[in-house]
C-alpha cells in the first residue's frame, strides 16, 4: 500500500527534476547559441576594419606597374622613325617621370594589328598610315586622331620587277599584287585601279606584311608590291625594283599620331607631353637624314646608304589636324566604303581631338 501510494510522488519529483533539467539546457543553448552569434559578429567586424586598414595601408597602393594612369602604352613599328628614335633616346621616359608616370613601349609588324591592340585596350598611343584608323572606327575602335605627318606621295610606290612585262597600272588587270590589308598602300592600289578604269575586283590582291611581302616579291610569287618607305627604297635599291606609281596625284600619304579615347579623355596633359616630345624627335630626325639613317640602319639592318633614299624624299612634322586633313581623311573612308573594304559609311570628323590646335 505504502509503495504504492508513494510511487506517484517519485514519478512527480523525476518528472519536475526532469523538466528543470530540460529548461536549464535549453537556457545553456540559448546562451551559447548568443554567444556564438555575437562572437561572430565581432569577428566578422574585425575582418572588415582589417580590410579597411588594408586597403588605406600605404602596402595596398596600387604600384606604378599596376596603376594604368601611372604607365603611358605607346605602340611602335621598327620603321616608322619618330616613335622608334624617340624610344631609343629615351626623352619621353625623363619628361613623363615629372607626372609620375613610366612608359612601356610594344612593337608591331603594321597599323593594323596596333589599332587592334588598342581596341583591346592595350596601348594608348601609336602611329599608323591614312588607311588604318579607318578601319578601326568603321570596326568600333575608340581611337582619336590627334595629330598628323606629311609624309609626302612618293614615299610609297607600287613597284614590279624590273624585267616585268607590266608597263602601266592597266596591265596590272588580272595581276597578284601584295600590300598589307588596310594600309596606306592597301588605298594607293585602290586609286591607282580607279585612275586606270580598272576596279578592284581586277586584281588579285595578296594580304602581307612588308617582311612577307618582300620575300613574295623576290621570290616571283606576285606581280607586284605596293609598299612604303624604307621598304620600298629596298626594293628599288638592293632588289632592282621598277616603280610603276608613286602615289603622287592618287594618295597624300599622310601619317597619323593616334590615341585611346580614354587616355585622351582621363590624361590630356600625358598626351601633350608625348605630342611634345614626339614633337622634338620628329624636328631631329628632318634635320639629321644621315644620323637617322644609321639609326634605322641598326634597327632594321638595311644599309643607311639604302635608307638616306628614303629619308631625303619623306616628310617630317607633328601637325594639327585641319579642316583639309579631315576631308582627305573622309575621302579615304569614302573609297573604302564603296568597294564595301568597309561595311558601313564613317565620319571621321567625330573622332578628332578637339583640343589638337
Amino acid at each position: 500500500m505504502l509503495s504504492n501510494l508513494q510511487k506517484p510522488r517519485w514519478l512527480g519529483i523525476v518528472s519536475n527534476l526532469f523538466s528543470v533539467w530540460q529548461n536549464q539546457s535549453v537556457r545553456t543553448f540559448a546562451l551559447m547559441f548568443f554567444v556564438g552569434f555575437a562572437v561572430s559578429l565581432a569577428i566578422s567586424a574585425c575582418s572588415s576594419n582589417a580590410n579597411i586598414n588594408t586597403a588605406n595601408s600605404p602596402a595596398a597602393i596600387p604600384s606604378p606597374t599596376t596603376n594604368p594612369s601611372a604607365e603611358v602604352r605607346i605602340g611602335y613599328q621598327k620603321a616608322a622613325t619618330v616613335l622608334n628614335a624617340l624610344k631609343g633616346k629615351g626623352e619621353l621616359e625623363k619628361a613623363l617621370a615629372t607626372s609620375g608616370a613610366s612608359v612601356k613601349w610594344t612593337e608591331f609588324p603594321a597599323g593594323p594589328p596596333m589599332l587592334e591592340a588598342m581596341n583591346a585596350g592595350s596601348i594608348d598611343f601609336g602611329y599608323t598610315g591614312e588607311a588604318p584608323p579607318v578601319f578601326a572606327q568603321a570596326a568600333g575602335t575608340p581611337l582619336v586622331y590627334v595629330a598628323y605627318e606629311p609624309l609626302g606621295p612618293k614615299a610609297e610606290a607600287i613597284v614590279v620587277h624590273k624585267d616585268s612585262p607590266i608597263k602601266s597600272v592597266a596591265d596590272l588587270k588580272g595581276k597578284k599584287i601584295a600590300f598589307a590589308k588596310g594600309s596606306n598602300t592597301n588605298y594607293l592600289v585602290v586609286k591607282a585601279l580607279e585612275k586606270a578604269g580598272l576596279k578592284y575586283t581586277d586584281i588579285k590582291p595578296a594580304f602581307l606584311t612588308p617582311a612577307d611581302g618582300r620575300a613574295a616579291f623576290e621570290g616571283k610569287n606576285v606581280d607586284a608590291w605596293a609598299v612604303w618607305d624604307p621598304y620600298l627604297a629596298v626594293a628599288e635599291k638592293a632588289i632592282g625594283a621598277r616603280i610603276l606609281t608613286d602615289a603622287t596625284d592618287l594618295a597624300p600619304n599622310r601619317g597619323y599620331y593616334l590615341a585611346s579615347k580614354s587616355f585622351v579623355e582621363t590624361r590630356p596633359q600625358q598626351l601633350k607631353i608625348v605630342l611634345d616630345e614626339v614633337t622634338k624627335t620628329s624636328d631631329w630626325a628632318k634635320s639629321n637624314p644621315s644620323e637617322v639613317a644609321k639609326f634605322l640602319g641598326t634597327e632594321l639592318g638595311i644599309d643607311p646608304a639604302i635608307l638616306e633614299v628614303s629619308e631625303k624624299r619623306k616628310e617630317y612634322g607633328v601637325l594639327p589636324i585641319t579642316d583639309e586633313v579631315i576631308a582627305g581623311q573622309q575621302q579615304v573612308a569614302d573609297a573604302f566604303q564603296k568597294i564595301n573594304l568597309i561595311p558601313k559609311q564613317i565620319n571621321v570628323k567625330e573622332i578628332v581631338w578637339k583640343d589638337n590646335k
